[in-house]
């Protein structure tokens, strides 16, 4: 278990200049407080960029300025232009709607450091792309690998930061080392991504779910025509339409017949024909023990795959299998029941606040699978009540979050010329070191469960006996 000591500092370090924060959602409320409570930084120089004035009053009140406006591909530079601080300060992207690359990119010209929790498109793109190909994460990924092929090095640029992507990534590495000593293997920290590649191998790691279960709840029903969620409705909607994905492992010996395969990039992915949001899998994390949980595609289940390869292409010597196995609280299941039989979005959104939570946790860990132990489910099991006590304006599932963009802030001010980084590239221990006080009791279990058990026999089923972590096993038919 992670030592957790109070968050009650320190300044982990100074930021010169602009510090500006695009997006004022639940994610840049949370992060706001974290900032203010662990970075030495002129508050007069402290912007929120969002294009509505929700949350107008609040930041008033704390003396935040906030300019109302959206960015756009014409706008961005000239609004960004006007605020940033060439060679200093720090752009902190929590928005939806702007593309992660082009302001990314804008921001290493300038020498601005910048972070971001997702690799976000510009508006209209999850919804007006026909290609489904084109709309994957794996594509996303890749314009931004491909930018760091072509300006490596430069200014700090941390992609895909929050909770997951992002801590997960820290977890699989504190894992995988928790699981070479359980089993007498050598557990030194490799330093290098070839050496963490070789440790997964060794272990016969076969794969890693991103297992999470949120079980976070009000006291109210949901009403109907509302989307309620934990965090972000749009962002959630978004992942959700986005087809299915995952990292493709070389133990597999079937292949979905909805499946597609990527001819260009690390070819560490492949997607699936039909919406995320609406595509179950069978999973495990340590409260409900085997659970449904959907394969919503996010960006960790193809760099965390890609990360430990050992070889290259789409036929390489080893890579595990990697996905996003999510089941989200009770409300927002019967949101997504709702928006996909209906066959529209609702239009009121509802983010369950920190005030009106009266259970639950969102336990959000790793789960590594197919080895000598089994399985090993590794992570944060943050309740509401602890998150009240431990940081003002979120929930549980926004701290696992926020708490991830401190960590990866403090790293970028420390490592200031190490170009685009995915966290997968970043100081695990370090980084968990930094956001440890916030996540709760970051606990270690082990499972016999496998995807051949719990499952109802008196249907038949097309699975693989042979070998239980096929993911012909995993899918839910």
């Amino acid at each position: 278990m992670i030592d957790r000591p109070r968050p009650d500092g320190p300044v982990h370090a100074k930021i010169d200049g602009a510090v500006v924060m695009i997006g004022f959602g639940s994610i840049g409320r949370g992060t706001l407080p974290l900032i203010e409570r662990h970075f030495d930084y002129d508050r007069e120089k402290f912007l929120v960029i969002d294009p509505a004035d929700k949350g107008c009053e609040e930041l008033r009140a704390r003396g935040i300025p906030h300019l109302q406006v959206a960015l756009t591909p014409e706008n961005y530079r000239e609004v960004l232009g006007k605020v940033l601080t060439p060679g200093a300060g720090f752009c902190v992207n929590l928005s939806i709607d702007t593309s992660s690359l082009d302001l990314m990119r804008y921001c290493r010209e300038i020498g601005v450091p910048y972070i971001d929790t997702v690799v976000e498109p510009w508006a209209g793109f999850y919804f007006d792309t026909d290609d489904n190909a084109a709309r994957t994460n794996y594509a996303l990924r890749q314009a931004v690998r491909d930018e760091k092929a072509a300006n490596p090095g430069g200014t700090t640029a941390v992609s895909c930061c929050g909770a997951n992507p992002g801590m997960v990534s820290w977890f699989v590495k504190a894992a995988l080392l928790r699981l070479a000593e359980d089993t007498g293997a050598d557990a030194a920290t490799p330093t290098t991504r070839d050496g963490w590649a070789a440790l997964m191998q060794s272990l016969g790691v076969k794969g890693i779910h991103i297992a999470e279960r949120d079980t976070q709840a009000r006291r109210t029903p949901r009403p109907r025509n509302v989307f309620v969620n934990t965090w972000s409705v749009e962002g959630f909607i978004a992942e959700g339409f986005q087809p299915a994905e995952l990292g493709w492992g070389t133990h597999e010996t079937w292949f979905p017949e909805n499946g597609h395969r990527h001819e260009t990039g690390c070819q560490s992915g492949i997607w699936l024909e039909r919406p995320g949001a609406i595509t179950r899998v069978h999973s495990w994390c340590p409260t409900p023990g085997p659970q449904f949980g959907f394969l919503v595609t996010h960006n960790e289940a193809i760099s965390i795959a890609d990360y430990y390869t050992a070889g290259t292409g789409a036929a390489p010597e080893y890579r595990p299998t990697c996905h996003y196995a999510y089941h989200p609280c009770d409300d927002a299941v019967l949101s997504l029941h709702e928006m996909f039989g209906s066959g529209r979005q609702q239009e009121v959104h509802h983010i369950l606040g920190e005030d009106e939570i009266v259970e639950g946790i969102d336990e959000l860990g790793v789960l590594l699978f197919g080895h000598e132990k089994n399985a090993l489910w590794y992570g944060s099991r943050l309740s509401n009540e602890e998150a009240l006590q431990l940081a003002p304006d979120q929930n549980a599932t926004g701290l696992q979050v926020t708490s991830a963009v401190l960590a990866g802030m403090v790293w970028a001010l420390e490592n200031p010329g190490a170009g685009i980084v995915e966290t997968d590239e970043l100081d695990h221990a370090r980084c968990l070191e930094i956001q440890a006080p916030y996540l709760g009791p970051v606990e270690a279990h082990y499972t016999d469960w496998t995807p051949l058990q719990d499952r109802w026999q008196h249907f038949p089923e097309d699975i693989d006996e042979s070998d239980p972590w096929q993911f012909r096993n995993v899918l839910a038919t």
